[in-house]
């Protein structure tokens, strides 16, 4: 083959698989004059683009490197959006331990409010003047923001980015707001009436409704399968202090508690409700150049899909509430991650209904078509079995404020793989997958794993706090000094060796919580174990560890005011206590 040959072949094969359109070549021989062409033997050959053009940049990685949220709580009970958004903010700005100054660009998603509401409630944290992007997705609305700021990052854009979801609710069911024009959900709603007829209920839940029903109607489930979710997921949230209820209850309770639209009780239904949820992206420069790769959680892949022709086509209410945009986006998902669904460890998703919850693990790959009650059964969602569906209770008990919902599922799974979640914490959690999807239609879908698995703490995956101690003031600060193991090795000197064990008091009852951390070689573990033997004993009632930890007193001061104790080796605490200073900054 003659050298114009090999050019030619070597252009036609750039022009059909780069970016470059033929119209922007001015010819082959322009393209040819940019290709060097290396002999290898006698026939082999190999074409090296030295044109920035025909350069395939590759995008970068996204990190979590800060979360945070209020607790979400029945609308008008609480603070108005603005307090909301602060808080959440503040706390992921804490976690990250940066200022709002090194936010780049914002993104806020909230669905019921007036234009700019995103810019009244950053105003309450900051008035830098960096753009604020304002997203409405239905209850997609707060992955959404996500999702954009991630692409944000990925595409170099930004190197930091706030993504922030808040909701202020009417009370009871969702309701149309605008009646002079077409509605959003016309088409949804045809189907639902040629399936199963449309009754007086709450649309919502006659959509997810006659889902549920259509599934009990193809693959024999029953109502029991979708009770079950709920008996799960209200006994998880037992353990989030964040969800808006709390309480267990029996599976019998949960079937006869008042039906909604059948096979819907009250108990299977998401609340409405009002809170806030913030978490910070960050590029692997701003990580590194900030020190975070202790926390930092990467973002594996995130897609975004909208509903396909069989959503109105079929006549079928499965196909009507997304269950092939969520199959589309989770096989996209996978397929670029390379990986399967069998290797995901810890799951939040979108349970508005627990009927949407079992079609929902189908359609993300979790079992197989129509073999959804056959994982209910199984125990293989919940805690001991192959993965953890929801652990934070899901939107069924930890509340639904629209805009919100998706940005609080990425804290939880970041504090998951953190190893942060206290008492609600899923074992060896490695891998982690979001779902969030609002009808109209949009869904998000994305993976997570440590982003740094090599600098994340080596007690990492073995310690969690006791559930018995989440009743201390100072609980949240133990979650969080968890959190910072690798911090403090790195800051340790390693020349230390010992170990202390603190003893706190609770100020309303006889219950002493106990915490012993051994230094060894610059590497520290830690034990809850009471009976643990230890150098150095420091004894103090909560209220005095938790004013210690919000800065309005000391170790020092509370020591010589005779509120701190202190018994045996004093030297090795003195040591050990060169790196508290640090260490608080970032509680």
């Amino acid at each position: 083959m003659s050298d114009f040959k090999i050019v030619t072949v070597l252009v036609t094969h750039t022009i059909l698989t780069s970016k470059i359109t033929r119209n922007s070549l001015m010819d082959c021989k322009q393209v040819a004059r940019q290709i060097k062409i290396l002999q290898i033997g006698s026939n082999k050959f190999i074409a090296f683009l030295k044109c920035n053009k025909m350069a395939q940049t590759p995008r970068g990685k996204v990190y979590v490197v800060g979360v945070g949220m209020t607790k979400f709580f029945k609308p008008g009970t609480g603070d108005d959006y603005p307090e909301l958004a602060k808080e959440a903010v503040t706390k992921a700005l804490s976690d990250a331990n940066i200022s709002y100054d090194r936010i780049q660009q914002a993104c806020v998603g909230y669905v019921y409010g007036d234009s700019t509401c995103g810019q009244r409630a950053l105003y309450e944290v900051g008035m830098s003047g960096i753009p604020i992007i304002n997203v409405n997705n239905n209850c997609s609305t707060g992955s959404t923001a996500l999702y954009i700021g991630k692409e944000l990052v990925e595409g170099g854009l930004c190197d930091c980015v706030l993504a922030l979801g808040f909701e202020k609710m009417a009370r009871g069911s969702l309701t149309s707001k605008f009646d002079d024009r077409t509605n959003p959900m016309d088409k949804h709603v045809l189907v639902l009436s040629n399936r199963h007829g449309f009754a007086a209920a709450p649309v919502a839940a006659q959509f997810f409704g006659s889902a549920g029903r259509e599934h009990m109607e193809k693959y024999g489930t029953k109502p029991e399968h979708f009770a079950k979710i709920a008996y799960k997921n209200h006994k998880h949230s037992t353990n989030n202090p964040y969800s808006q209820f709390r309480d267990e209850y029996t599976l019998d309770q949960i079937l006869k508690s008042p039906v909604v639209y059948e096979p819907l009780t009250k108990l299977q239904c998401c609340p409405t409700s009002d809170g806030a949820a913030a978490a910070i992206l960050a590029s692997e420069n701003f990580v590194r150049a900030h020190k975070l790769e202790g926390q930092a959680v990467e973002i594996v892949g995130m897609e975004m899909a909208t509903d396909v022709p069989s959503a109105f086509s079929e006549n079928s209410s499965l196909k009507m509430v997304g269950f092939d945009m969520t199959r589309n986006a989770a096989n996209k998902l996978f397929q670029k991650a390379r990986l399967q669904p069998s290797e995901v460890d810890v799951v939040e998703l979108h349970d508005c209904f627990s009927t949407n919850e079992l079609i929902t693990y189908e359609a993300l790959g979790l079992c197989g078509i129509g073999k959804g009650s056959e994982l209910v059964d199984s125990g293989n969602n919940t805690y001991g079995g192959k993965y953890v569906v929801n652990p934070s209770g899901g939107l069924i008990s930890k509340g639904h404020p629209l805009g919100a919902t998706g940005i609080a599922q990425c804290a939880e799974l970041c504090w998951q793989l953190r190893n942060a979640a206290g008492p609600r914490q899923v074992q060896n959690a490695k891998l982690a997958l979001q779902h969030n999807i609002g009808l109209g239609g949009a869904v998000v879908v994305a993976l997570y794993k440590l982003g740094f698995q090599n600098q994340a703490s080596s007690n990492s995956d073995k310690i969690t706090l006791p559930k018995e101690m989440m009743k201390l003031k100072s609980s949240k600060f133990f979650e969080k000094a968890l959190s910072l193991m690798s911090v403090a090795e790195d800051i340790l000197d390693k020349r230390i060796k010992g170990s202390v064990k603190l003893r706190v008091a609770d100020n309303n009852s006889d219950f002493v919580g106990v915490g012993s951390l051994s230094v060894d070689k610059g590497k520290i573990s830690v034990s809850f174990d009471p009976d643990a033997k230890a150098d150095c004993i420091i004894s103090l009632n909560d209220s005095v560890l938790f004013d210690i930890l919000n800065k309005k007193t000391t170790f020092e001061k509370a020591f010589f005011a005779g509120k701190l104790q202190v018994k045996g080796n004093i030297g090795f605490l003195t040591r050990f206590m060169s790196m508290k200073n640090t260490l608080l900054a970032k509680l």
